[in-house]
């Protein structure tokens, strides 16, 4: 008998955290900071091209602007 369970499986995790709304501007989910193109594609992804959009992951938070609308938009302090 070996140690490896058939229920486990060495796959590279989804980064969604279950916040689904893609910026008008950046055309990526605010959640997770992939692109609808990476989201849509991801579990016929290879373990490696996963990986490698795992790692850009933080970069893109960059991308992601303040809002300028509210109160404080109105203000002027946005």
């Amino acid at each position: 008998m070996t140690d490896e369970s058939p229920w486990v499986r060495n796959e590279v995790e989804s980064p969604c955290v279950k916040i689904c709304v893609v910026h008008p501007e950046a055309r990526v989910c605010t959640g997770c900071l992939r692109s609808i193109d990476e989201i849509t594609r991801w579990t016929k992804m290879s373990p490696d091209e996963r990986r490698e959009i795992m790692e850009a992951l933080p970069d893109r938070a960059g991308l992601l602007r303040k809002r300028r609308g509210g109160r404080a938009g109105r203000m002027g302090r946005a």
